[in-house]
C-alpha cells in the first residue's frame, strides 16, 4: 500500500467516534469553528472587559482560515516539519513569538522539548518527570491547560517575560505531550489552541504508530535485526546520502559458518540459536551509525556510512574477535567469513555492491580461519581471474542471479575480452573460471563443461591427432557452452521438454558464444568453429547452420559426441543419469546420422575409462 495512503487512513484525523479529547469529523468542525464568535470567547472567559482581553484581537482573528489551513497538512512529513508547518500557520494570523513541543520519552523519562522562534532559531533541552514543579510536566500529568506570564521554567535566558499557553497533547485520552504557544492573547484564543494540540496529538501519535508497523514489517523475528527488505531500503538510502556528500560506504557481508552441518546434526532449533546469538553480539557491537540486517538465511550485513575500506576491515576485525571469544554450548566459538566492498571504489551500484560482497565472504570462507580468526576481505582485495575469486563468482552468480536485476554475464565476458596477453596456462585458467561461472548458473550442470573438455580431449588424442589441437579441442570444449551466457534462466533451468519458442531461444547460444564472447578476443578466435558448430549433425538436421557431415570442422564432431555422452550420463530435473551401457546405445544408435560414424566407434572403446 502507498505510504501516504496508508498514513492517512491511520491518521483519520477527525473521527466522529472519537472521545471529547480527541478531534471531531471535518463537517462537524467547520460547524464548530463558524460557531466561534467573540461572544462566546467572552463569555467563556468572564468580564469582557478584563485588562488582558483584546476586543479587536478576537474580532480579527480568523479562526475557520486557521483550521482551513491546518487540515490541508497532510502526508508523512517528519514531525519538526509537521510543527514547524503549525507554527507558520499560527503566525500568519497571530503575532507570536515562539511554540514549543514537547514529546514523551517514557524510557528516557522526559520530555525532548523542541522551540522554534520566529526568527526560524530551533532550541532543544530535555525535561525531566522527577521536575513536577514545572508548568510542563504538570500540565502533562494533569492533562490541563496552564497559562503563564513568564517563562522562567524553560531556563531559557532569551526567554522571560512572554505569556504562554501550555496545552496537553492528548490522543485516545493518553498524554503523550505538551504544546506552548506564546500569545499575549493566549487566554482569548485557548479554544482555537485546543483544536491546534489536539489534531497535533492526533498527527504525532499516529506518525510514532506507523513508524513502529515499518520496524516490525522491516524486521526479522529470529534476529530482531532488518530484514532484507528493510535492510535494502536502507542501503538505498545511504548510498543516495553517500553520493550526495561525496563520502565512502561500506557493506560489510558475514556468513555464519557450519549452520547447515548444526542444523543435520544438532536440529534447526540449535541453529536458530546461534544466528540470534550472533546477531545479537553484532548489534551490540556494531556502531551507533551502522545497520544491520539479516541477508539471508545464515548472513548478516551491515552497511558502514561514511566508512572506508580499510576502517571497515577495522570494525569487522573487532566484531569477529567479539564472537570468537562467545562460546555456545556443544558448538564452541562462533565463527564468521567476512567479506567487505565499498561505494563508490568497488562499485557505484547497488546490486552490485552487494555481489561484491557476497564474493569477498565466500572467498574468506575459502581461506579459512587463522589463529582461530576468520581472514577478512575486501573485494579490492584479489585478482579478478583468481581461481578462489572465480569460484566464489560462480556461487554468487548461480545463488543470487534469478533473484537481482543486473547482469553479471555482461561484465564477466567484459572483462574476459579485456584481458590481455591471453597465451598457454593463462588462457585455459581464464577459460576454466568463466566455463565455471556460466555452469553455476545451472545446479544441475555444475562441472559439464570441465567433464565435456577432458572426454573431448580423450577422443582426441585416441585418434592420434597433433597435441597443438588436441590443446585447441581442449579449450573449446571448455567455453563450447559460454553462449548460455546470453540464455533466459527460465529456459535453462526447465524442468522438462522445452517448447518450440524455448528451443528458437536456446538455440541461439551457440551464435552467441562464437560472436559475442569469443570474436572480440584474438587470441580465441580459432576456437570459433569448435564453439559455433557443436550442435551440427552429420545429417544436417543440426543448429545454427544446419551444415552436413563434410562441412562440420572435425573438432566441433568431436565435442558434440562428448557434448551429449556427458548430458545423457548426467542426472536432470527430469531423469536421473544413464548407465554407460545405455548412453553408448544411445550413441551407436545416432552414428552416422547425428554423429560421426568413426568418431562414435573410438568413443565407445575409451568411454568405460573415462569415468564420470
Amino acid at each position: 500500500m502507498n505510504k501516504e495512503k496508508n498514513f492517512a487512513k491511520k491518521l483519520s484525523i477527525f473521527s466522529e467516534t472519537s472521545p471529547v479529547t480527541s478531534p471531531i469529523s471535518q463537517e462537524k468542525l467547520v460547524s464548530k469553528v463558524n460557531s466561534l464568535t467573540f461572544n462566546n470567547y467572552a463569555n467563556s472567559l468572564g468580564n469582557p472587559q478584563n485588562k488582558s482581553f483584546n476586543n479587536e484581537k478576537a474580532i480579527t482573528l480568523n479562526y475557520k482560515s486557521v483550521v482551513e489551513e491546518l487540515i490541508k497538512i497532510s502526508g508523512t512529513i517528519p514531525l519538526n516539519e509537521f510543527y514547524t508547518k503549525i507554527y507558520s500557520i499560527i503566525t500568519k494570523y497571530i503575532d507570536s513569538h515562539f511554540i514549543a513541543v514537547g514529546l514523551l520519552k517514557e524510557k528516557s523519562n522526559c520530555l525532548n522539548l523542541r522551540l522554534l522562534d520566529k526568527r526560524g532559531n530551533v532550541y532543544s533541552t530535555k525535561v525531566f518527570l522527577k521536575e513536577t514543579d514545572n508548568p510542563l510536566i504538570k500540565v502533562l500529568n494533569e492533562k490541563q491547560v496552564i497559562f503563564k506570564d513568564d517563562v522562567e521554567f524553560l531556563k531559557l535566558s532569551y526567554f522571560k517575560d512572554y505569556t504562554v499557553a501550555i496545552l496537553p497533547l492528548i490522543s485516545v485520552n493518553k498524554c503523550i505531550g505538551v504544546m506552548l504557544i506564546e500569545d499575549s492573547y493566549a487566554r482569548q484564543n485557548v479554544e482555537l489552541y485546543q483544536l491546534i494540540a489536539t489534531f497535533s496529538a492526533l498527527y504525532s501519535h499516529n506518525f510514532d504508530l506507523l513508524e513502529k508497523s515499518d520496524t516490525y514489517a522491516n524486521t526479522d523475528n529470529l534476529t530482531l535485526l532488518y530484514n532484507h527488505r528493510g535492510f535494502q531500503e536502507i542501503l538505498t538510502n545511504e548510498i543516495s546520502r553517500a553520493e550526495t556528500n561525496k563520502q565512502k560506504l561500506s557493506v560489510v557481508m558475514m556468513d555464519i559458518c557450519n549452520i547447515t552441518k548444526i542444523n543435520r546434526e544438532l536440529g534447526h532449533a540449535k541453529g536458530d540459536e546461534v544466528i540470534k546469538i550472533v546477531a545479537d553480539k553484532i548489534r551490540q557491537n556494531i556502531r551507533e551509525s551502522d545497520t544491520a540486517g539479516r541477508y539471508g538465511g545464515d548472513e548478516i550485513a551491515i552497511i558502514m556510512p561514511n566508512t572506508t575500506c580499510e576502517q571497515a576491515k577495522y570494525v569487522a576485525e573487532y566484531l569477529t574477535y567479539s564472537l570468537s571469544c562467545c562460546f555456545i554450548d556443544d558448538i564452541g566459538p562462533a565463527k564468521v567469513s567476512v567479506g567487505i566492498s565499498t561505494y563508490p571504489d568497488c562499485a557505484d551500484d547497488k546490486e552490485k555492491l552487494l555481489i561484491l560482497a557476497e564474493q569477498a565472504m565466500y572467498i574468506s570462507q575459502a581461506k579459512g580461519y587463522k589463529d582461530g580468526m576468520s581472514a577478512i576481505i575486501s573485494s579490492a582485495d584479489f585478482n579478478f581471474w583468481d581461481d578462489a575469486a572465480l569460484k566464489s563468482y560462480a556461487e554468487v552468480l548461480g545463488k543470487r542471479h534469478a533473484q537481482l536485476g543486473i547482469n553479471f554475464e555482461e561484465e564477466l565476458i567484459s572483462k574476459f575480452n579485456a584481458e590481455h596477453a591471453m597465451h598457454g596456462n593463462r588462457i585455459s585458467e581464464i577459460a576454466a573460471s568463466l566455463a565455471s561461472a556460466i555452469d553455476a548458473k545451472d545446479p544441475y550442470t555444475k562441472g559439464h563443461s570441465t567433464s565435456v573438455s577432458k572426454f573431448s580431449e580423450a577422443l582426441a588424442r585416441a585418434i592420434n591427432l597433433p597435441e597443438d589441437e588436441v590443446e585447441r579441442i581442449k579449450l573449446g570444449a571448455l567455453l563450447h557452452d559460454v553462449g548460455k551466457i546470453g540464455i533466459p534462466e527460465t529456459v535453462l533451468k526447465k524442468e522438462g521438454p522445452l517448447s518450440d519458442e524455448e528451443w528458437i531461444i536456446m538455440k541461439q547460444h551457440p551464435t552467441i558464444g562464437a560472436e559475442k564472447v569469443l570474436t572480440p578476443n584474438p587470441s580465441l578466435r580459432d576456437l570459433i568453429p569448435i564453439v559455433k558448430y557443436h550442435h551440427e549433425r552429420i545429417d544436417g538436421k543440426g543448429y545454427p547452420e544446419g551444415l552436413k557431415n563434410g562441412d562440420i570442422p572435425l573438432a566441433a564432431k568431436i565435442v558434440a559426441i562428448a557434448d551429449t555422452y556427458h548430458a545423457l550420463i548426467s542426472d536432470r530435473p527430469y531423469r536421473r543419469g544413464m548407465d554407460i551401457e545405455k548412453a553408448i546405445s544411445i550413441l551407436k544408435e545416432g552414428a552416422g546420422t547425428q554423429w560421426d560414424e568413426d568418431l562414435i566407434r573410438t568413443f565407445v572403446q575409451i568411454a568405460p575409462s573415462l569415468g564420470v
